[in-house]
C-alpha cells in the first residue's frame, strides 16, 4: 500500500493539489471501485468548493498518468481503481459491489495475442452473487 499519496502523485507527474490528493487519498482508502458521484458525496463535506468538474478532470489526469485505472464494467457508470496491477473483478447481481479478483493465470501478459493483435487493455470481469447476497436467497 502507498502510504504516501503526495510522492505518489509526483512520481507519476501530477501536481498534488488538495483535491487531487484528497481524490487519490479516497480511491486508495475505499477500494469499493467507486463512481463519480460516490467521490464528491464523500468528499464534498471536507471540501465543499469541490465540483464534480474537477472530480471528472482529476479522474481523467489520473487514469492519463497510469496512478489508477478505469473499470468500463458498469453500464451506467465508470468506477475507478487504486490498485494497478494485473487483476480481475466480480460484481455482484444484487448489490452492485464491485471486489478484486486474483488473476492466477497470466494468459497473454505481454499483450500480444496470438493472431497479431496488439491489446491495450483488458477488463476480466465476472458477474454472480456475492456471498452476502446469495445467502439473502
Amino acid at each position: 500500500m502507498i502510504t504516501n499519496v503526495k510522492d505518489y502523485l509526483v512520481y507519476k507527474g501530477i501536481r498534488p493539489s488538495v483535491q487531487r490528493l484528497a481524490v487519490m487519498t479516497y480511491i486508495l482508502e475505499n477500494r469499493i471501485h467507486p463512481t463519480v458521484d460516490d467521490i464528491y458525496s464523500a468528499l464534498n463535506p471536507a471540501i465543499p468548493t469541490l465540483s464534480k468538474t474537477t472530480i471528472y478532470n482529476t479522474l481523467d489526469l489520473l487514469v492519463e498518468k497510469g496512478a489508477i485505472i478505469v473499470l468500463d464494467i458498469d453500464a451506467k457508470f465508470k468506477r475507478y481503481d487504486g490498485d494497478t496491477s494485473l487483476h480481475a473483478h466480480f460484481m455482484c447481481d444484487g448489490c452492485h459491489s464491485v471486489l478484486d479478483v486474483e488473476i492466477k493465470d497470466r494468459l497473454f501478459v505481454d499483450g500480444n495475442v496470438p493472431g497479431g493483435f496488439k491489446v491495450r487493455d483488458v477488463q476480466l470481469l465476472y458477474k454472480g452473487s456475492c456471498h452476502r447476497c446469495s445467502t439473502k436467497n
